[in-house]
C-alpha cells in the first residue's frame, strides 16, 4: 500500500467515526426521555439484546458444527 492510499484510508474512518458517534446521542436522548415511563426505554433495551445475542448464536452454532465434523473425521 502506498503512502497516499493509507492517507486516504485514514480519513475515511475518521470521517466515518462522526457519523457513528451522531447515532449514540440519538439513542441516549430518547432513553433519557423515556426513564421517567420507562416504555420506549424498555422496548430499546429488549432490542439492543437481541441484536447484540444474533451473532453469538450464530457463531456458536458453527462453532460447534464445525468441530463437530471435525471430530467426526478425526475418529
Amino acid at each position: 500500500m502506498n503512502r497516499i492510499t493509507r492517507v486516504v484510508l485514514i480519513l475515511l474512518f475518521i470521517l466515518s467515526i462522526s457519523n457513528a458517534d451522531a447515532q449514540c446521542v440519538m439513542c441516549k436522548a430518547v432513553a433519557e426521555d423515556s426513564a421517567s415511563g420507562g416504555g420506549i426505554g424498555r422496548g430499546l433495551n429488549s432490542g439492543i439484546i437481541y441484536l447484540m445475542g444474533i451473532p453469538y448464536m450464530l457463531f456458536a452454532v458453527l462453532y460447534f458444527v464445525f468441530f463437530r465434523k471435525k471430530a467426526i473425521f478425526k475418529g
